[in-house]
């Protein structure tokens, strides 16, 4: 380990005089180095290099490990990873991990993040985690050296581990933005998006409403059925009921059947987590016989090619893909900068089409064929 005094400082703007140094709690008026956080941790500035690189395990005291994690907090001190990565002999790569490529949106994520990266001079890896569980250890294991810094989404707790173990800076998409183990966090606007499906069923009248939850174990999905539930609340004479539904047309499918011949009042909407849940629904009610939008309204999420490769097509909220792959590499590259990473939720559209409409018994609309 070299001496405090010959620590390397390469890429870190040059120190304006002692009174560079913010004080804890108050914005810093220049750009804070490690040496000022040396100076508040009581340490040197060898030792902050070590804890903020995630290389101080038996080399520095736990003690004083979280010591400098607590000034480079109070000062908010970023490290500027870019500069060291140079020194690293790193690759100027990103990782993009995705759960799954079933669907065309992250592989349009993808191009939106590529764009961003070449536009750095970065390259992108794409690493398609399999059920959306989380990669195993060995991408990382091998690459880890090389790679600069990692996007990831839908992943499991094991890999996002393995990720902080290695020191890499880890951006989340569609992810906690609480989440500790993330350098920084990305994430549409999902909620508003619930919000938007719930007010426009709700205004044409319908109160019985199934929700076709998606059954994985995601922060994604736990917004989307707690925005719902909120959405729902004051709503007279509102009752929603859920069907769980893996991320498949026949789970849709088969959910959307047990829904729509399950005791209690026959559901006059069903509001999917996602286009695909919602392509298996509509067979279903074509399957008993009924009709969509006349008997039953279907709603989806994302805004696929599929949307409207169903008849009629589905009304669903449009999730913009490609400035979400963006947004997130610009996330990245602020963190390997040192700066703050914009922390955006990005918007989403609401797009009506064909798949929803009054419900059969709605006020005026008694004499519609077709009611349950």
């Amino acid at each position: 380990m070299p001496p405090a005094h010959e620590s390397a400082r390469a890429g870190e703007a040059p120190h304006t005089g002692a009174a560079g140094a913010a004080h804890p709690g108050s914005p810093a008026t220049a750009r804070t180095t490690s040496r000022d956080v040396a100076r508040l941790a009581g340490v040197s500035q060898a030792a902050v290099s070590l804890v903020l690189g995630d290389k101080w395990h038996g080399r520095v005291s736990p003690g004083k490990a979280e010591a400098v994690r607590d000034a480079a907090r109070a000062l908010g001190y970023r490290p500027n990873l870019a500069a060291r990565s140079l020194r690293m002999g790193r690759t100027r790569t990103a990782l993009l991990v995705v759960p799954a490529l079933t669907t065309e949106f992250f592989a349009r994520v993808y191009t939106g993040a590529a764009r961003v990266a070449a536009d750095h001079g970065f390259g992108v890896v794409l690493y398609p985690s399999p059920e959306g569980i989380g990669p195993a250890r060995d991408p990382f294991d091998s690459a880890a050296a090389a790679l600069d810094g990692v996007i990831a989404s839908s992943m499991a707790a094991d890999a996002l581990t393995t990720l902080r173990d290695a020191g890499l800076p880890l951006v989340m998409l569609d992810s906690d933005p609480d989440d500790h183990r993330a350098t920084a966090t990305v994430n549409l606007d999902i909620a508003d998006g619930v919000r938007q499906l719930t007010t426009h069923l709700v205004a044409f009248g319908h109160r019985h409403i199934t929700h076709l939850a998606a059954e994985v174990r995601s922060w994604t999905f736990e917004v989307r059925s707690r925005a719902l539930t909120d959405a729902l609340h004051d709503v007279p004479g509102a009752q929603l009921r859920r069907e769980p539904a893996t991320l498949d047309i026949d789970a849709g499918l088969r959910a959307a059947h047990a829904a729509l011949t399950g005791p209690g009042p026959r559901p006059t909407a069903l509001l999917c987590d996602d286009d695909i849940i919602a392509a298996g629904a509509c067979k279903a009610v074509r399957r008993l016989g009924l009709r969509i939008p006349e008997d039953v309204s279907v709603t989806g999420f994302d805004d696929l090619a599929l949307a409207v490769a169903v008849e009629p097509e589905l009304t669903t909220v449009r999730l913009p893909a490609e400035e979400f792959g963006e947004a997130g590499m610009r996330a990245l590259m602020a963190v390997l900068d040192g700066r703050p990473a914009p922390a955006p939720a990005l918007p989403v559209e609401l797009v009506t089409r064909g798949s929803t409409a009054p419900p059969a018994d709605a006020p005026g609309n008694a004499a519609r064929p077709g009611g349950g």
